[in-house]
């Protein structure tokens, strides 16, 4: 089949290479012409495990790249990766993912065969009918043969390629047969060598189980956190407690590890997205509204205890982790972030570390001071914050001893405790 993919971010740039490897014809279409020659240079504009040997192999074969929409109307299916990125009050911006939306109509306007959109985009329920539907069918001047499904992603930035072709489920949203067969036709090299869930349903639906993933995961995390804050109080390992826990099959062991929270593009945008959502509807979402309270209010857990040892003002802390999970240099609605804001705010003098995201945190904190190793951060701090579970951070032992003070409040259970240092898990 030939694919047209049109946005070249985190989840364009994946499902391009993607279906690229599963031995489709792909072109992938952005506005900004420096990605571009990016791509077509077999190089890959994100960090990601394995993205850049699938571009080095497909790129130049099965896969190119172009600003132009002139492939989407020779493309046998046309699915759209634009950001939708949060407003002040949590909704989601959808401008420019409706523009897209509305020049793909427009690049189809005289087709006469069936052409199916497919919007990868994270968007609310409502949003399909109210503002894309309407947005293709403008674009393409009523063109009936034109129709908007839905295939939400479920991919971890760290192991998003994985992801991708190993997947637990794939979520189909159509509004007719022929719409889910071409669905299923995408999708049929990756199904005869894997046993994935198939959900089939309308294209509302397969948005609403998108955010009730997410939601549901980041109310888990959370819950976990206030679980682990509870055996804080009680002098208990959260740790032991949630292992015993993880043991029921109705609850499972998976996202039951208490911290400093959950960041990254997906969890908070998603939560906040719904919870607007449901407001519009005058409905009070109380247990997501308090997810996200939680998970706010770990962050400054982490100085709460730290302040037990060491006087913030004037003092030189280390901060280990500056992106939002390992594997990854995002730092999108990072815990680093609130956690060097507060110590700034406190007066602390911050040095950072993070193998691959300092770059990108110093675009946003540049009087920050980066160190180029955790040994180097460590050298004559008065404390350490571990915000980040990078696997050198748990292989530290001695390095804490060039501490001037070794105090460390790790927030995610990946430094060993031992004798010759103050250690403080955040929840154990």
């Amino acid at each position: 089949m030939h694919i047209t993919v049109i946005g070249s971010g985190y989840v364009g740039t994946t499902i391009a290479a993607c279906f690229a490897d599963l031995g489709h014809d792909v072109t992938a279409i952005d506005i900004d012409e420096e990605i571009v020659d990016t791509l077509n240079d077999g190089q890959s504009p994100i960090s990601e495990s394995g993205l850049e040997n699938l571009l080095e192999t497909h790129t130049g074969n099965r896969l190119e790249a172009t600003t132009s929409y002139d492939a989407v109307p020779e493309s046998d299916v046309t699915f759209l990766a634009i950001g939708t990125p949060s407003n002040d009050d949590g909704s989601i911006d959808l401008g420019a993912l409706e523009a897209a939306v509305e020049a793909t109509g427009e690049a189809v306007v005289d087709k006469d065969e069936r052409h199916l959109v497919v919007i990868k985009s994270t968007v609310t329920p409502p949003s399909i009918e109210t503002v894309l539907k309407p947005a293709v069918h403008r674009g393409a001047d009523g063109n009936e043969n034109i129709e908007i499904g839905m295939n939400p992603e479920f991919l971890r930035e760290g192991s998003a390629v994985a992801d991708f072709l190993h997947p637990d489920k794939l979520v189909f949203g159509a509004s007719s047969e022929w719409g889910m067969d071409r669905l299923h036709a995408v999708f049929e090299p990756l199904l005869e060598d894997h046993d994935a869930h198939i959900v089939e349903t309308d294209p509302q639906t397969a948005a609403m189980i998108k955010y009730a993933n997410n939601a549901f995961l980041a109310s888990k995390i959370s819950l976990v956190n206030d679980l682990g804050n509870i055996c804080k109080e009680f002098d208990l390992d959260a740790y032991e407690v949630m292992e015993a826990i993880g043991l029921d099959d109705r609850i499972s062991e998976q996202f039951l590890r208490s911290g400093v929270g959950w960041g990254g593009s997906c969890f908070p945008k998603d939560v906040n997205a719904i919870i607007a959502a449901a407001r519009e509807e005058d409905y009070d979402p109380a247990v997501l509204e308090a997810t996200v309270e939680v998970n706010d209010r770990q962050p400054e857990r982490m100085l709460e205890l730290l302040a037990d040892y060491v006087e913030l003002e004037g003092a030189r802390i280390a901060v280990l982790g500056l992106s939002f999970k390992p594997n990854t240099d995002d730092i999108r609605n990072s815990r680093a972030i609130p956690v060097i804001e507060s110590l700034r705010s406190h007066g602390a003098d911050v040095v950072a570390y993070d193998p691959v995201a300092a770059d990108e945190m110093a675009e946003k904190f540049p009087n920050v001071d980066y160190a180029k190793t955790a040994v180097d951060a460590l050298q004559d701090a008065d404390g350490t914050l571990v915000v980040t579970d990078w696997d050198e951070f748990s292989d530290l032992d001695s390095e804490f001893d060039e501490m001037a003070t070794p105090v460390v409040i790790d927030g995610r259970r990946c430094v060993e405790r031992r004798d010759g240092i103050v250690y403080q898990g955040l929840t154990w």
